[in-house]
């Protein structure tokens, strides 16, 4: 497997730890967590623990399903840096009360959704027989 694709499963687990903590301290007691913390909570979850990991096994099985090699690696090491770096601003810009922040993370973040399109379709698009 990819050193990449390895790193998009460990940041998974990280933001299930985050995210999964952040929500029990919020239902302990909502004044323990500034900003807005059930927006972060949902991001980190979503974004951070279900989105990394489609994007991790994503790309390491679809070339193998589709018998080609990654549409672009450089796409793939841009959306790691695009997702992490978009969420914990996003994140950043949430529980600090500053949605201008917020919306820049969510931008990356949106940049990365379309890096990992776009590799998708590029390595599974329908083609004639390998040969």
């Amino acid at each position: 497997m990819h050193r990449r694709n390895r790193w998009f499963i460990l940041a998974s687990l990280a933001y299930a730890v985050v995210g999964s903590l952040l929500a029990l301290l919020w239902s302990i007691d909502p004044r323990l967590v500034p900003g807005e913390a059930v927006r972060t909570h949902v991001h980190l979850m979503m974004l951070g623990f279900v989105g990394q990991m489609v994007f991790g096994v994503g790309l390491h099985a679809l070339p193998r399903f589709s018998g080609y090699p990654l549409f672009s690696e450089r796409l793939a090491d841009a959306q790691i840096v695009l997702i992490n770096g978009g969420l914990l601003i996003m994140a950043w810009g949430w529980l600090g009360s500053m949605p201008q922040l917020a919306h820049a993370g969510a931008g990356a973040a949106w940049l990365a959704l379309i890096c990992f399109a776009v590799n998708v379709v590029g390595t599974v698009r329908l083609r004639g027989p390998m040969g």
